[in-house]
């Protein structure tokens, strides 16, 4: 599995249908997608919301990411992520 940090921003209309039952219907949609929730965060600032998931590959969580955005309205931008020490890894042989 690869990890992702997902990051949200809210529309209008994205506000619009904030509640518990959306994140558990966003929930779902990610496991249907093959992914795998780490952890969940409401933020202050740049992004409202960040998500680290795990899927298994680049094309599972890009589809989500489009699904999820689709779904909730809430504007999504995915990234890749690494653990540091696999980066220093990778980072050594430059």
């Amino acid at each position: 599995m690869m990890t992702f940090v997902m990051f949200g921003k809210y529309t209008i209309e994205g506000l619009k249908g904030m509640s518990a039952e959306r994140t558990a219907s966003a929930v779902d949609v990610i496991k249907q997608c093959g992914g795998k929730v780490e952890q969940m965060f409401a933020t202050l600032g740049e992004h409202d919301l960040v998500f680290v998931l795990s899927f298994p590959s680049l094309e599972d969580a890009m589809k989500c990411s489009v699904v999820l955005t689709r779904m909730t309205g809430i504007a999504f931008t995915t990234a890749p992520a690494v653990p540091v020490e696999k980066f220093d890894q990778m980072m050594s042989g430059i």
